[in-house]
């Protein structure tokens, strides 16, 4: 029988309920796991990472002196979320990113939301992502964010937390199908024993939802990439083959007569929608950074006239902005008249006086973090920080308070991964996909992503973090 080591003390863990007792929804998989060997888990192992090798699933990790790619770690035991879990956290999801699109449409039209009172309108108007370009353009079915990512986490009181939302071009969809059919591929067995939701039509509803966007019958639709170089490039030629769609970069795009075409061998082709990977800031040097290589001249003169539809929306990263994240309950009562399904994790905003003096008392208390950071940079982790980097960081957020938020340190939620002794806990998130357009459609589960060093709360696959196959299980295990 392979061992487990205890879960943190005090914690949460998806496997494991007090005294180690097994939870109901895992019982199943912990009856296999009782008949495997550590030397059948080591063999799987290698043949997983020799296939994603063979596939090319890379991320970058900056500031490695060794090289700028490496396989992002894989662990093959899944998270696992019981059908009426997944039911709640479907409809706050829903209903979060619902909100968020209603939100975006106001302040690039009525801005009823800040002539009311309810957000500030400077947290608006000189937000970086705030686009005054995008003022009085109507988007059809009023959808800015096409796809979005909502990163959770569960705390050690058992309740799932927003910690984030991913608006502007949310990366992660591509490990979560990867994974999953790794997954069944190394260990089919598994799946004879669960009734496991699926993950794998998730491009052909990214496809539908892009094709619906557009007015236009079977209208011609490509994605947008940054280049080879860019951290998430593997997702965007993956996402492309999926959907049967052309990945082009900037060069193969030009516009004429408020148009978008593309460069073809059979001569140009027009472009109606675009699944853009690239940031707002380089998709046209004429109306944003002129000295953009990565963009397409002229490209925000078709948008505005309605000849392309950019997927997601120039602006929309004001909505997924972490100085905007503590208002997103309020979006919700205004726009809806709902109360907010989820919980937002209680956040400091450095700009406010009074914000600003607590965090400064509490500093080695909380995570500190950049309101347009990603990734896992630009934060501080207060407890798990030297007293020397707590001041540098008091330093940096004193020059620039509105540059930064602060939260209290939660107790991520852990789950079990393979280590040589057996199986160990380590801290996780969750991120699911959201697809918006005439309707709004998410797939079960989503990228959960795992803390690979003991005690770590960072699982970004930027910095070092592994991920996992997320499972919901569509009925109660045999």
């Amino acid at each position: 029988m392979i061992k487990a080591s205890s879960p943190p003390a005090g914690g949460f863990d998806e496997m494991f309920a007090t005294g180690d007792k097994v939870r109901d929804h895992y019982a199943a998989y912990w009856r296999w796991l009782e008949g495997v060997s550590m030397d059948t888990v080591e063999r799987k192992r290698k043949e997983a990472d020799l296939l994603f090798h063979r596939v090319g699933i890379t991320f970058n990790v900056y500031g490695e002196d060794e090289g700028t790619e490496r396989l992002i770690p894989f662990d093959s035991v899944p998270r696992i979320i019981p059908a009426s879990e997944w039911t709640l956290l479907e409809q706050g999801i829903l209903q979060r990113v619902r909100a968020m699109n209603m939100f975006l449409h106001d302040i690039y039209h009525e801005q009823r939301i800040i002539r009311d009172g309810r957000i500030p309108a400077a947290h608006v108007f000189a937000n970086a992502h705030y686009q005054p370009c995008m003022q009085g353009i109507d988007l059809p079915n009023d959808v800015y964010a096409h796809i979005a990512g909502v990163d959770l986490i569960r705390n050690n009181d058992g309740d799932y937390y927003v910690l984030e939302d991913n608006l502007r071009t949310p990366s992660g969809v591509s490990y979560m199908i990867e994974n999953r059919r790794m997954m069944m591929r190394l260990y089919p067995e598994l799946f004879a024993r669960h009734r496991v939701a699926p993950v794998d039509h998730y491009p052909a509803m990214l496809h539908e939802m892009l094709e619906q966007s557009c007015h236009i019958t079977n209208p011609c639709v490509a994605l947008l990439t940054p280049g080879r170089y860019n951290s998430a490039y593997f997702e965007h030629a993956f996402l492309a083959r999926q959907m049967g769609i052309e990945l082009v970069e900037g060069a193969d795009l030009f516009t004429r007569d408020g148009f978008v075409y593309m460069r073809t061998t059979a001569g140009p082709q027009r472009v109606d929608v675009i699944y853009r990977r690239v940031d707002d800031d380089y998709l046209d040097p004429l109306a944003f950074h002129p000295d953009s290589m990565l963009g397409v001249p002229g490209l925000m003169t078709a948008y505005r006239e309605g000849n392309v539809i950019l997927a997601n929306a120039v602006g929309t990263g004001v909505a997924d902005d972490k100085s905007i994240y503590p208002f997103v309950p309020e979006m919700i009562r205004f726009y809806l008249s709902e109360e907010p399904i989820l919980k937002n994790v209680p956040t400091w905003l450095c700009r406010e006086p009074d914000d600003l003096k607590y965090v400064m008392a509490h500093l080695p208390e909380l995570v500190v973090k950049e309101v347009h950071g990603a990734g896992g940079y630009g934060m501080l982790i207060g407890p798990a920080s030297t007293t020397e980097q707590i001041e540098q960081f008091r330093s940096r957020v004193l020059a620039n308070p509105d540059n930064y938020i602060a939260q209290p340190t939660l107790s991520l939620s852990s789950c079990p991964i393979f280590v040589d002794e057996g199986i160990a806990p380590r801290h996780i998130d969750l991120r699911p996909f959201v697809l918006s357009g005439r309707e709004m459609r998410l797939v079960s589960g989503g990228l959960t992503r795992v803390a690979m060093k003991e005690g770590s709360l960072v699982v970004n696959s930027s910095q070092g973090g592994g991920t996992k196959d997320t499972w919901v299980l569509e009925a109660p295990s045999c």
